[in-house]
């Protein structure tokens, strides 16, 4: 099982897919809570250059709510990471495949919620 969902955006500038990513975000029920600049850090913290990279955390309250009165400890695994990072053709767009995190808990009563954020994440993605 793939660990998460992909997408390539061609011809685009990656403040412009950070832009669309959130809109694309918000139009399926998540917010970003936290964002990290990694390029920005890594050059800060180790004075390396990379290429852009930045980690949106998003989050769906309605979905973290609901697993987290199944599972209180499961906000350990949350929010749902976006990592944007700038690749040869373009900007990659990858979210985390919350099923596949889940399997890490044993909990069969997630199976639904996380595939719900899934499905919901996947339509993001493919909406950026």
């Amino acid at each position: 099982m793939e660990y998460t969902i992909n997408r390539l955006i061609t011809g685009a500038d990656f403040d412009v897919v950070d832009a669309r990513t959130r809109a694309a975000l918000a139009d399926n029920g998540f917010g970003v809570l936290t964002e990290i600049d990694v390029k920005a850090t890594m050059k800060k913290k180790l004075n390396v250059d990379m290429p852009s990279y930045r980690i949106l955390g998003a989050c769906n309250p309605k979905m973290a709510l609901e697993a987290i009165g199944m599972e209180p400890r499961v906000g350990a695994m949350l929010p749902c990471n976006v990592i944007l990072r700038e690749v040869d053709g373009g900007v990659e767009v990858s979210a985390i495949n919350p099923v596949a995190s889940m399997q890490a808990i044993e909990n069969a009563a997630l199976d639904s919620v996380a595939g719900q954020v899934r499905d919901l994440l996947a339509k993001a993605v493919a909406g950026i």
